[in-house]
């Protein structure tokens, strides 16, 4: 995976292409790969300082937009489930209309014991942690959505819960951004030289 930025940063080596190059690492980040947007957006920033603004613009909106992709997984997943448990209730039923009197029994045994069985189907079979988080603050959790390891699965189970997506969409916008802004910032502070060393053999790729 170290391996892989640099790559992807060669594959988009093309004039003028930096800011893409920024976008499709946030993006990225926040959905199939296990990896981090910062050093990319400040090393573009580091050798671009005059696009400050436009790069931090730019990887908030990939990496919103990759947030957002992982509410709209776990808002279809939802619905794939409930689509699944809607057509195994109707074929036990079938079931217990042209089965025997002990397929018709089973069947009536079952549905006692999900008597719950509406509150169960409107569970996610995901970490009751998370479910717990979600349910008690509602869509401003996902202002820590950037966090890794717990923030994807935190905007999956807002999509699962059909959180409105607008108001997911700000919540998120607001935290990613504000991370951006935070780490950018304080990564700039630290000695020129010190980032000299470290960016030089990706300069090429990284000014656009």
């Amino acid at each position: 995976m170290e391996s892989f930025i640099p790559w992807l940063l060669g594959a988009l080596a093309l004039p003028g292409v930096g800011l893409p190059a920024v976008f499709l690492i946030a993006f990225l980040s926040a959905t199939l790969l296990p990896m981090g947007s910062e050093p990319a957006l400040f090393g573009y920033v580091a050798l671009n300082p005059h696009m400050f603004w436009p790069a931090i613009v730019v990887a908030s909106v990939g990496n919103t937009a990759g947030g957002m992709v992982d509410w709209w997984m776990g808002f279809a997943a939802r619905r794939g489930y409930v689509r699944l448990k809607a057509r195994k209730r109707a074929h036990a039923r079938a079931a217990a209309l042209a089965g025997s009197a002990a397929v018709v029994t089973a069947v009536g045994d079952a549905g006692e014991g999900s008597g719950g069985g509406k509150r169960a189907e409107t569970k996610a079979p995901m970490n009751d942690r998370y479910r717990r988080w979600m349910r008690r603050f509602g869509p401003p959790l996902l202002l820590v959505s950037w966090l890794p390891v717990i923030g994807d699965p935190l905007c999956t189970l807002a999509g699962w819960l059909r959180l409105p997506w607008r108001t997911c969409l700000v919540y998120i916008a607001i935290g990613k951004t504000l991370r951006y802004l935070f780490i950018t910032y304080l990564m700039l502070k630290v000695p020129e030289s010190f980032w000299q060393g470290i960016f030089a053999p990706f300069k090429h790729l990284l000014i656009g």
